[in-house]
């Protein structure tokens, strides 16, 4: 019987000084730092197990590979699989959870902090002379807020929306947790959707991206929101509606955003928050990488070689299929 033949289409989305174990097994690896759509069916044609993060890998790509076994997704989100095709096909798929429960709400917090306190905003005025202009050892150009004692309002309340209620009670914020959208009836320990928006003083997103999600905050849910509220996303792109989230900036609608996840990625210029990050010191953009502390992505990387080696023995490990 021959070695089982590993291929790793994206390696880039590990930072590079991050090792990945290999596998006890016997086997072939080969990785790519980046694969594009083309190259897929090449690249794995002979492959027997084959890792990625975000390759598109759809029935039109798994079809002509017959001698995949199995797909190992090097992250939690797997909508870049089609699930039902390996079902029917015997094609095994793993995923990656829970390596981010330290990541991830610390992200949250330093953004809160940072908008909350204006952090971005006194950083832009010092460069720009403020200080010197001000003549006196301090200046308030932008309204500073405490966070303890305020409200932090959860959408999202899988390990990374509990992780993060977790790290904010800890630092004196109230947690509530909204029921789903559009629900009439709550489960015990929240409140309902429209109600977690306008009373809380920060609102949270962790919830995954579906239809009955996407475009959950959008212009409606941004006017239930305080004036002084702030909204911070990691959890995906088209939980929010882009367009609408800087008109509220831009308008005083809201006091502050906090995106780590975008609908587009990478986003260029173009897009509507990168299109007028400068001119809003009210926003903080970072490049989808909540979930990216070290320890994490050394987590992360374990477990993907531990569902593998599951795999060769039989055994399920978060598989998704």
């Amino acid at each position: 019987m021959s070695l089982p033949t590993i291929v790793f289409l994206d390696r880039a989305t590990i930072p590079e000084h991050i090792e990945i174990p290999r596998p006890s097994f016997q086997h072939y690896w080969r990785e790519y730092d980046l694969t594009a759509p083309e190259q897929v069916i090449e690249r794995l044609a002979d492959a027997d197990i084959v890792i990625s993060n975000k390759v598109l890998l759809d029935q039109n790509v798994l079809e002509q590979l017959p001698q995949l076994r199995m797909i190992a997704v090097a992250a939690t989100g797997f909508n870049n699989v089609d699930v039902d095709y390996c079902a029917k096909h015997d094609i095994a798929a793993a995923n990656v959870r829970g390596y981010a429960t330290r990541s991830v709400p610390e992200h949250v917090i330093a953004m809160l902090f940072a908008l909350r306190r204006n952090l971005f905003g006194y950083h832009q005025d010092i460069a720009a002379g403020e200080w010197q202009r001000n003549k006196q050892f301090c200046f308030f150009t932008h309204p500073i807020g405490d966070v303890s004692g305020s409200t932090l309002g959860i959408i999202g309340s899988g390990t990374l929306g509990q992780a993060t209620a977790q790290l904010a009670t800890a630092i004196g914020m109230k947690v509530i947790f909204a029921e789903r959208k559009g629900l009439s009836t709550c489960r015990e320990g929240f409140l309902p959707f429209d109600t977690v928006l306008q009373t809380a003083d920060v609102i949270s997103l962790h919830c995954p991206l579906n239809e009955m999600t996407r475009d959950c905050v959008a212009g409606r849910e941004l006017n239930l929101m305080k004036n002084h509220a702030l909204l911070i996303n990691t959890g995906r792109g088209g939980l929010v509606d882009e367009i609408a989230l800087v008109e509220a900036l831009q308008q005083g609608v809201i006091a502050g955003a906090g995106v780590d996840v975008f609908t587009q990625e990478p986003a260029d210029r173009s897009h509507p928050l990168l299109a007028n990050m400068d001119h809003l010191p009210n926003l903080i953009l970072t490049p989808h990488v909540a979930w990216g502390s070290d320890s994490a992505i050394r987590q992360l990387v374990a477990i993907l070689i531990a569902n593998i080696e599951a795999f060769m023995r039989g055994e399920p490990s978060q598989r998704v299929v």
